[in-house]
């Protein structure tokens, strides 16, 4: 018995020509384009929907630093158009003295123009529990403007909330600006 093997040979014929080297070209751009497409939409509907529990009080002036002194300044000259104004700003604890158990400034360093020395310089604030912060232990607080006495009539923030946070990487307050214009609100 004689057994035949076959021999069996696969040939295949490629075609290149430029219209079909084009539609493959086209076809693996599109899928590139969608893939980026879709991960950026991902990432921006991933971070829209982050849940915050701070809600941004209406009528309440959030201060930066950069307008501090400006505001500062301000709210010194014309304290009568400031009494009631809401705001909200962050600095450190800093406390004199003759303060009582309540009070402390919320402070921070003016750097003085042309030099390596700063002043503190702040608002004077009043909190029933402002015992339990240490000083010069950085805290954000919204409260309001009242008209008080320290050595003279001074504004004074009654505290509404205090909460403790970690030192801004921009510490600094600087004097106040040539964009210095007294106002009766803060922006």
């Amino acid at each position: 018995m004689v057994t035949k093997r076959c021999g069996c040979m696969f040939v295949y014929n490629v075609k290149f020509n430029s219209k079909s080297i084009v539609k493959f070209s086209l076809i693996i751009i599109s899928i590139i384009v969608v893939i980026f497409f879709l991960i950026s939409l991902y990432k921006i509907l991933s971070s829209s929907f982050t849940v915050s529990d701070e809600v941004p009080e209406p009528d309440v002036a959030y201060l930066k630093v950069e307008e501090y002194t400006n505001v500062l300044k301000s709210v010194y000259e014309n304290l009568d158009t400031y009494v009631g104004q809401k705001i909200s700003f962050s600095g450190y604890i800093y406390r004199n003295l003759d303060f009582s158990e309540n009070q402390f400034v919320l402070a921070r360093d003016m750097i003085v123009e042309g030099s390596t020395k700063t002043l503190i310089v702040g608002f004077l604030c009043s909190h029933k529990e402002a015992s339990n912060y240490a000083d010069g232990s950085w805290v954000e607080i919204t409260g309001e403007i009242t008209k008080g006495n320290y050595h003279g009539e001074v504004p004074i923030i009654r505290v509404n909330k205090i909460k403790q946070i970690d030192k801004p990487s921009n510490e600094y307050a600087y004097p106040p600006d040539s964009t210095y214009i007294p106002t009766s609100i803060i922006y």
